[in-house]
């Protein structure tokens, strides 16, 4: 099992990382005119801007998608923000959640953003890493952004990837057992702090996010499919706590 699951993790690719340092903002819609004292009334019912960063590992940048720049799942959040939004995706392929705390935690805070989002897991589980030594790295990135900024923190669970076909040789018993620890991690650190860090149930209904037509041809990353139900949960999820995403 635990050959299978290092293979798995071992097939991402080279690290990819931001290229950008700064938000990149959303062009506004319209431009208030000069001569115009006062706020229009359908200017002051614009939605709020969103500075919006993403903490991840492959999925974050992309890997599987048609077009990763604009196919990832974050990608696919940050086309929906307000006008004059901005978006940094700190994600890097391979990445597990010790590493992501000592390389994206750092730029993620500096971004001073009002909405994180994290999906780490997958890899940290096909490296076979104990349930309290994730959930001490995981939950090191969470407490950080909660002590340390203002952000809505918005963090993935594990899918079901029982039918994933990567892990096609794997003991399914013992790989559901390990995805229900991560997940009673992941619920056990959002609660520390349940007005500001909310769990996206990526298990529960995940039977479309990891059929056949949503996996990548590597059998393992979401394809194009997938990767927009992910964006579809995130973005729920994101709704539903007063995040203004377009439909």
């Amino acid at each position: 099992m635990c050959a299978a699951f290092l293979a798995a993790c071992s097939s991402a690719s080279t690290p990819p990382r931001s290229a950008s340092p700064v938000l990149a903002t959303t062009p506004s819609a319209t431009t208030p005119s000069a001569t115009t004292p006062t706020p229009s009334p359908a200017a002051s019912s614009a939605p709020p801007a969103v500075r919006y960063v993403a903490i991840g590992a492959s999925d974050s940048v992309g890997v599987g998608a048609t077009d990763p720049a604009r196919g990832s799942w974050p990608a696919r959040i940050a086309a929906r923000l307000p006008a004059g939004s901005g978006y940094v995706n700190l994600g890097v392929s391979g990445s597990i959640a010790l590493q992501a705390g000592r390389e994206q935690l750092p730029g993620a805070i500096a971004q001073r953003p009002t909405v994180v989002t994290i999906w780490l897991a997958v890899n940290d589980l096909n490296a076979t890493i104990d349930r309290a030594s994730y959930a001490d790295a995981l939950g090191g990135i969470v407490d950080a952004l909660v002590q340390r900024s203002d952000a809505a923190i918005f963090v993935g669970n594990v899918p079901d990837l029982r039918s994933v076909p990567v892990y096609a040789s794997v003991d399914k018993v013992l790989l559901l057992v390990r995805i229900n620890a991560y997940n009673d991690a992941i619920a056990e650190i959002a609660a520390r702090n349940p007005t500001r860090v909310f769990v996206v149930d990526l298990f529960n209904g995940s039977a479309d996010v990891v059929s056949t037509a949503t996996v990548a041809q590597d059998g393992f990353h979401p394809s194009d499919a997938g990767y927009q139900l992910i964006a579809d949960r995130f973005a729920n999820a994101m709704r539903a706590k007063g995040v203004p995403l377009r439909s």
